[in-house]
This record gives structure tokens, sequence and C-alpha cells, in this order.
């Protein structure tokens, strides 16, 4: 029988101390489609045991393309994603802890909180900017990935995503331009009529490998690299991904939109007139 040691001995460069760390980390994964199921499947081949899954759809003819672990006759059956999710997981981690959440994250945020670092895995703007200020508020890393396909007349399609790490003290989605009012009015203005967004398997396959080894960095330190941010941008037309060159712009700026002593729940002070303000502890 195979035994832990033998099993990640190859990734044993990491450190000594890093397979527990992988181990005991509790990892928050918000959308389970293509990025987030590419996610989940190499999380569970490095050895993470503590999850926290939420994703509110079932299963689609239009997701076997991209979703990995989706079988022939899930969309007969309307499995959830959620338990496709924990299919992967537990094929490969039977002792695995999922914390199975077939609903959006807002509608039961709970067990997010107590996650030392979250995958956004969603589709639109607004989704991101929500999740990424309930990652600042209670001060839990949030490492973000998409992608869209573009096309302007007789022009060849142009693929393109991004992977974006999110500190908190650190340099948000706002600050590097990715997140913009402009773009949640215009997107927010569509809602509704946008219809479906171009998605295929391989470029997920890309950003969410690159996220991992983002991730296994951040818990592991192994690259001994610091960082406050983290903005690549993918090509998919020419393979590559790099920095994006928005980051060289950027250096000594410090973030002005989530300050580090707003952080915690949210608490109910009364003013004199009786009405409710928000604050925070």
């Amino acid at each position: 029988m195979t035994t832990i040691n033998e099993r990640f001995v190859r990734q044993s460069f990491l450190s000594a101390d890093a397979q527990p760390t992988l181990e005991r980390a509790v990892v928050g994964l918000v959308g389970l489609g293509g990025g987030g199921s590419h996610v989940t499947q190499q999380l569970a081949h490095i050895g993470f045991l503590n999850y926290e899954t939420y994703d509110p759809d079932a299963v689609e003819a239009s997701n076997y393309n991209r979703l990995i672990g989706v079988l022939d006759g899930d969309v007969a059956a309307r499995t959830s994603k959620v338990e496709i999710a924990t299919r992967v997981i537990k094929d490969l981690q039977p002792d695995a802890r999922v914390g199975v959440h077939r609903r959006r994250w807002q509608d039961d945020p709970g067990p997010l909180r107590g996650c030392d670092l979250i995958f956004g895995c969603v589709d639109t703007f607004a989704a991101r900017h929500e999740l990424e200020v309930f990652a600042r508020r209670y001060m839990i890393p949030l490492i973000d990935i998409g992608m869209d396909v573009h096309q302007a007349g007789n022009e060849p399609p142009r693929m393109a995503g991004q992977v974006i790490l999110s500190l908190p003290g650190g340099l948000c989605m706002t600050c590097i331009g990715f997140l913009t009012e402009e773009k949640l009015a215009k997107e927010a203005a569509l809602y509704g009529a946008a219809g479906g967004r171009p998605q295929v398997v391989w470029p997920n396959g890309v950003l969410a490998s690159t996220a991992v080894g983002i991730a296994v960095d951040l818990l592991t330190n192994w690259t001994r690299t610091s960082r406050d941010v983290v903005y690549l941008s993918y090509n998919g037309n020419d393979g590559t991904i790099r920095p994006h060159v928005r980051l060289q712009f950027l250096e000594g700026v410090e973030c002005q939109h989530y300050p580090e002593c707003e952080v915690g729940d949210p608490v109910m002070r009364w003013s004199s007139s009786t009405e409710a303000e928000a604050s925070v502890r």
C-alpha cells in the first residue's frame, strides 16, 4: 500500500514541513465550473484535505467541454457541481473533509470565514468585487482566475484571461485597474442580456495551474519570493502568461480601498435618531 510519504515524495522540494501545512490548510472554492473544477482536482492531487465548496448549479450539457470530473449521465441525473467536486476530491483523498454548499456563498458565508485562502472562479466583475470585499474584511488571501473570448469583425477570436492574487494589506483588484466603476456599471446594464460566455477546457487548465502554484507558494514559501500582489495576463492565442503591464506603474502605491482597520463582522450601532448605522469591530 502506498504511504503518504511515498505518494508525495516528488513534491518534497517544497520543504520538510510543506505537506503537513497543505494538509492543515482550509481552502475555499467559489465557483466549480470550468476553472474551479481544475483547481479542485489539482488541490486534491497535491494533498489538500480541507475544503469549503460553493456552487448553486447543476451540470448542464454545455459543461461537458470544460468541467473536470463530469461523467456521462450527470446531466440526466441533474448532478450538482458541488457533488462532482466532492467526488473528484474523495476519489483522490478519501479522508478529506469537504464542506458542500449547493448555494451562493453570499447565502451562507460562515464557512468561508475559517478558510486560509479562497479561490474565486466566478463569471462577473460584480461577483469578483463582492468576494474581494468579503476576503478583505476577514483578512483572507483571494486568488481570482477568469477567461473570455472576444471577436471583432472578421478578426480571429481573441482568448484572454487573468490570474490575480489579492492579499490583505496589498493592492486590490481596483488598485490594479482590473475592477472599475465603468466595468461594473456596464455589466449591470447588460445583466440578463449578455448571454453565455465562451469557455473551453485548455485555458481554464492553464489559469488554474498557475493559481494553484501561487497558492502552494503562499503556504510553503518554497520560492522565497516576497509579493503583495500578483496580476498575470494570459494570451490564449499565443500561449503566453506574463505579469500585466500595469504593475510597473504601481510600485510604491498603497491600497486605499480596504483600510486594515475595517475587518471582522459588521455590527450595528444606533444613532440618536434611532437609525441603524453600520460599523465594524
